[in-house]
């Protein structure tokens, strides 16, 4: 029997600038942190970079029809800092300001509500040069490339998001040093963290400055772990991480405070007088992204000694290798409510997995994992809704297949395949699995 959603729940796909658009070197965009990254030898998977990427840039057009298609009710889209203001401040670039005008409009004459999350991760190298997320002045410049988004974009896009997943951004930027900009460190990290804090406060503070009327918020990334052993030295690197990957950017900008164990290295000067008060703004919903969870080892090389483990021999996993636990997508939407949201409506703005597709010989491409896997973890949001959660909205991971980071093009999570050759679009059976959901079926649960 199908379970139905709650009225007016709202089904959404979100998608990352730098991962879809492309045209990087055209109409006066800026090189970003990642266009350098991919540049060093080693750093992608078979060298690939987001130089065409879905070539979204040129064939919006076509992919907004494909929304439309889906019945999607909103549309999650970043803004390229770099494409905005290509030196990360100072004059901005009116073609790529223009480029977001017909983008949003598009979007609307679609009968879709966009979503604009301001940062995903594509720092402008120009402000790198200048110390990045290291620099506490970013967080500034942040503010004022905010501010001028709104002004431009405000009057039609209500809901905006400051950063997407800064856990991922700094902890794999400045300290695991696995993405751009590839620095690797504990100082580094940890300056990074609070820069981002800083941006989202004066962010936060400088759009309300600009329009009183928008919905704002922060898209976090919740992983649940748990430690792979009995061991003390397990045990201890796991409440590390679960404070550095889970709770160093929503205790800060919720409750006012660092978490044990970061809080004593989170001391001046990194973190100066009145900083805590201005990463503590008033928010409209609270949002967050969750794919899996970890195990937790002790790991001596890493700067802050911390390290996972594959899942268990004999969990399944995604072509990503992480394991497909829905039971703990619930806990995290319970854990959400309980922490931080109270009675913010929580928004779920990225779940969704790779698996391996195939286009088959009459052009189908039967993802049957990939819906399985849905299935399950939007069951896994109906329980949290049972137990009082305030879930008012879903967005798969993603409407394209896409740049995957490190991973390159090697890994597809989209509703619809692309044949990175040709650009060509075919929507999988997934995607007219979630279109009979956004248009209302309720869902078979297993």
């Amino acid at each position: 029997m199908a379970a139905n959603f709650p009225d007016g729940f709202l089904w959404g796909a979100s998608t990352a600038a730098y991962q879809i658009e492309g045209a990087t070197r055209e109409d006066g965009r800026g090189p970003s942190i990642w266009d350098i990254f991919c540049g060093l030898p080693g750093t992608i998977a078979n060298g690939d970079s987001g130089t065409v990427a879905c070539d979204h840039y040129h064939r919006w057009p076509e992919d907004v029809a494909l929304m439309r298609e889906l019945g999607l009710g909103a549309y999650r889209l970043s803004l390229a800092w770099p494409r905005i203001l290509p030196e990360g401040r100072g004059a901005a670039n009116a073609k790529g300001l223009e480029f977001y005008d017909r983008l949003v409009d598009g979007i609307l004459d679609a009968g879709i509500e966009p979503w604009i999350c301001l940062y995903h991760w594509d720092l402008p190298q120009a402000l790198e040069y200048r110390g990045g997320w290291q620099n506490r002045d970013t967080a500034h410049w942040y503010a004022e490339y905010a501010q001028l988004a709104v002004r431009r974009l405000g009057d039609r896009v209500k809901h905006w998001a400051t950063f997407n997943g800064p856990n991922c951004a700094s902890l794999k930027g400045y300290g695991d040093g696995e993405h751009a900009p590839g620095i690797r460190g504990r100082a580094s990290a940890l300056a990074a963290i609070h820069a981002m804090n800083l941006a989202h406060g004066l962010g936060v503070a400088a759009m309300r400055a600009e329009r009183a009327d928008l919905l704002l918020g922060n898209i976090y990334n919740f992983r649940p772990h748990e430690p792979a052993s009995e061991h003390e030295e397990d045990e201890i690197a796991c409440e590390v991480l679960d404070a550095l990957w889970n709770r160093s950017f929503p205790d800060p900008q919720m409750l006012g405070r660092y978490p044990e164990p970061l809080a004593t290295e989170m001391v001046e000067p990194l973190v100066q007088p009145g900083d805590m008060e201005l990463i503590r703004q008033k928010l409209d919903y609270f949002a967050f992204n969750h794919y899996t969870r970890s195990r937790v080892r002790r790991d001596p090389d890493h700067p802050f000694a911390v390290g996972t483990l594959p899942p268990e021999p004999g969990r399944p996993v995604t072509a990503m290798g992480w394991e497909i636990a829905p039971d703990a997508f619930r806990q995290v939407l319970i854990e959400a409510k309980e922490r931080y949201s109270g009675d913010l409506p929580i928004y779920v703005l990225e779940n969704g997995a790779a698996f391996p597709d195939q286009v088959e010989a009459d052009g189908r491409i039967r993802d049957d994992d990939r819906i399985a896997y849905l299935r399950r973890y939007l069951g896994a949001v109906q329980d949290a809704i049972a137990a009082g959660v305030l879930v008012k909205g879903y967005f798969v991971w993603s409407l394209l297949d896409n740049f995957e980071w490190t991973f390159g093009y090697s890994r597809r999570f989209g509703l619809v395949h692309v044949d990175y050759a040709t650009q060509q679009r075919r929507p999988k059976d997934s995607f007219h699995f979630y279109a009979e959901l956004a248009h209302g079926a309720g869902l078979e649960r297993e």
